[in-house]
C-alpha cells in the first residue's frame, strides 16, 4: 500500500512543485493538497494533475484545526509535509502579527491535528516541515551547516525560527516523528511575482522601474525550485526523524547581478536593444534588517540522501524566463489584484 501524504500550502509556488513531483512520480501514493488558496496559492498551478486519481484537494486553513483533524481521519493520512506559510521578509515587516499566527500558531495546529490523529501510533508515520535559511541570520564568511545557531532578523524568519523550536519540541516531548528542511531561496515557474526574480521579469516585460534594495550587494543562494522538490523527495524517503537537513543550491548570486543578468535575457529573447531594460534599475531605500548574505552548504542532505542539486543557474534563470514570457495569462491574473499594484507601488515610492 502507497504513502497517503498530506501537503499543507500545496498549490503555492513550491508546494505545487512538491504536489505535481510526488503525483506524477508515486502513483500508488495518495496525495492531499491542503490550502486555503491566499493571495500566492493558486490551483491554475496544478491543472496538469487535478485529474489524476491519486490526487485530492481540500479547501482549508492550518488553523482550522478540526478541518485538518478531519482530513487526516478521512484519508487515512500517514504523513505530512508542511509548507504552508506566509514567506515574504517585507510583508511580514509590515504586519508582523500575521506572520505569527500563520507560521507559529499554525504549525502547532497541524502538529497538534497529526499527533491526535495518530493517537500516539507512530509507526510508519512522519512529520515534515519546510523551513528557510534565514532562520540563520546572515553570515559574512563560510556557509550555515544544520548546527549553525539561530539568528533570525526579520519577522518573517523569527516566526520560521519559532515553528521550527515546536517542531522539535513535540519531538522530544511526544515522540511525534518529525525532521525539518531549511532551503536557500528558490526561483522557478510559478512563483508569484512579489518576489524578485519574477518581479523583475513581469517589470522588464512591462517597461516598469526594477526596485532594487540599497546598492543590491546582497548575496543570496539561488536553488531552482524543481530541485527543492526534488531534495524533499528524498529527505522525506530517506531522512530521519529528529534530523534537519539543509538544502542549497551551490548558486551565490549579487541581487543586482541577477538584475542586470535578468535584463540581459529578457532584452534578447523580446528583441530589443541590449541595455535597453538596465536603464530601469532603480535603486531604493534598503529595507529594515536586511541581511546581506545567505550561504547553505547542503553536505549532509548530499551524503545521507544522495540528492544533489542539477541545475546551474544561468540554466535555471533562461527556463524561468521562458517559462514567464509563454505564460503570459497565468501572469496577468495572478497580477490583477490589489495587492501586487499596492506592493509595486510600495516599492517605486520607497
Amino acid at each position: 500500500m502507497g504513502k497517503r501524504i498530506l501537503i499543507t500550502g500545496g498549490a503555492g509556488f513550491i508546494g505545487s512543485q512538491v504536489v505535481r513531483q510526488f503525483v506524477n512520480r508515486y502513483p500508488e501514493y495518495t496525495i492531499v493538497n491542503y490550502d486555503k488558496l491566499t493571495y500566492a496559492g493558486n490551483l491554475e498551478n496544478l491543472r496538469d494533475v487535478e485529474s489524476k486519481s491519486n490526487y485530492h484537494f481540500i479547501k482549508g486553513d492550518i488553523l482550522d484545526v478540526e478541518l485538518i483533524l478531519s482530513t487526516i481521519k478521512k484519508f487515512n493520512i500517514d504523513s505530512i509535509i508542511h509548507l504552508a506559510a506566509e514567506s515574504h521578509v517585507d510583508r511580514s515587516i509590515h504586519n508582523p502579527d500575521e506572520f505569527a499566527v500563520t507560521n507559529i500558531i499554525g504549525t502547532i495546529r497541524v502538529l497538534k491535528a497529526a499527533q491526535t490523529a495518530w493517537h500516539d501510533n507512530y509507526d510508519g508515520k512522519m512529520f515534515y516541515h519546510i523551513s528557510t535559511d534565514e532562520v540563520y541570520g546572515s553570515i559574512a564568511n563560510g556557509y550555515f551547516t544544520e548546527t549553525t545557531s539561530l539568528d533570525p532578523r526579520s519577522p518573517y524568519s523569527a516566526s520560521k525560527a519559532s515553528s521550527d523550536h515546536f517542531v522539535l519540541a513535540f519531538n522530544n516531548t511526544y515522540g511525534l516523528p518529525a525532521m525539518i528542511s531549511r532551503c536557500s531561496n528558490n526561483y522557478g515557474p510559478y512563483h508569484f511575482p512579489e518576489k524578485l526574480i519574477p518581479l523583475v521579469i513581469n517589470n522588464i516585460v512591462n517597461n516598469k522601474p526594477l526596485p532594487v534594495y540599497g546598492k543590491g550587494e546582497n548575496v543570496r543562494d539561488w536553488l531552482y525550485v524543481e530541485d527543492h522538490a526534488s531534495a524533499i523527495d528524498a529527505i522525506f524517503h530517506k531522512g530521519k526523524s529528529g534530523e534537519i537537513y539543509n538544502i542549497g543550491g551551490n548558486n551565490e548570486w549579487k541581487n543586482i547581478d541577477v538584475v542586470k543578468l535578468l535584463c540581459r535575457i529578457v532584452d534578447k529573447k523580446l528583441g530589443r536593444e541590449e541595455g535597453t531594460s538596465s536603464k530601469l534599475i532603480t535603486y531604493v531605500k534598503d529595507r529594515p534588517g536586511h541581511d546581506l548574505r545567505y550561504a547553505i552548504d547542503p553536505g549532509k542532505t548530499i551524503s545521507e540522501t544522495g540528492w544533489r542539486p542539477e541545475t546551474p543557474f544561468e540554466e535555471g534563470i533562461e527556463k524561468t524566463v521562458d517559462w514567464y514570457l509563454n505564460n503570459e495569462t497565468w501572469l496577468k491574473n495572478v497580477t490583477s489584484g490589489a495587492y501586487l499594484q499596492y506592493y509595486t507601488n510600495m516599492y517605486a515610492n520607497r
